[in-house]
């Protein structure tokens, strides 16, 4: 069954998913690999066509495989499918250029975090509108970090009360995003990295535990397990 997004929501989601996945191996995009019997694509999009807030998706695929992209995601949602680029960036620069006019709010979501669930769509979403510029959900790190040099001796151990792992979806006021793409002088493929080089403050929201993204085969492995959880 084909989900209705909310025609009076005030959120746009981008979706860059032209990337290669090489570190998943060999199969083609990352994004059309299968998890369970379907494209971790069709498993980020329908997570995301839940979140009562959506209006809008827009879906930066692979350029060989645009119309491909556009019959797979037509049972799931009404979703926008547009040719991504080479680098990440210029894949979410594509997707937010075909946003209609109307969601203030901008979110960029990692097709590779297919588990990521409806109620952090809203979390972050409902951070931006609350006032945030722009807003990272994050999961505090638990493992101990060492700074190591070239030559593989430890130089120190980093304190890791300050440190965050970054999740998606990443939120914005829909004009700071465009400000930052319309700016960027070199490439990243990090858009709240993007923001904060405009000098605007990025808040943090709690992440998720399914929200891991599935860059390996052994995430592919955990993912699986997952699916068996309830979010």
């Amino acid at each position: 069954m084909t989900a209705q997004l909310n025609p009076r929501g005030d959120v746009a989601v981008l979706v860059p998913a032209a990337g290669a996945g090489v570190r998943l191996g060999a199969g083609g995009p990352k994004a059309l690999r299968e998890l369970r019997g379907e494209p971790m694509l069709v498993h980020a999009i329908r997570r995301v066509a839940a979140a009562p807030s959506v209006c809008a998706i827009v879906v930066a695929a692979p350029p060989s495989d645009v119309e491909a992209v556009r019959s797979l995601l037509a049972p799931v949602a009404p979703v926008i499918v547009v040719a991504g680029g080479t680098e990440r960036q210029e894949s979410v620069a594509a997707a937010l250029a075909a946003v209609p006019e109307g969601p203030d709010i901008i979110l960029v979501h990692d097709a590779a975090r297919a588990l990521a669930p409806a109620s952090l769509v809203e979390s972050v979403a409902a951070a931006v509108r609350a006032g945030s510029a722009a807003v990272i959900p994050v999961l505090p790190v638990i493992d101990t970090v060492k700074e190591v040099g070239a030559d593989g001796v430890v130089l120190g151990t980093v304190d890791r009360s300050a440190l965050r792992a970054v999740q998606t979806p990443q939120g914005f006021k829909r004009s700071v995003l465009t400000a930052a793409h319309a700016s960027a002088a070199a490439t990243l493929t990090d858009d709240a990295g993007l923001v904060e080089k405009q000098g605007v403050p990025v808040t943090c929201v709690p992440g998720h535990e399914h929200a891991l993204k599935i860059t390996r085969p052994f995430d592919l492995a955990v993912a699986e397990l997952l699916l068996e959880w309830p979010s």
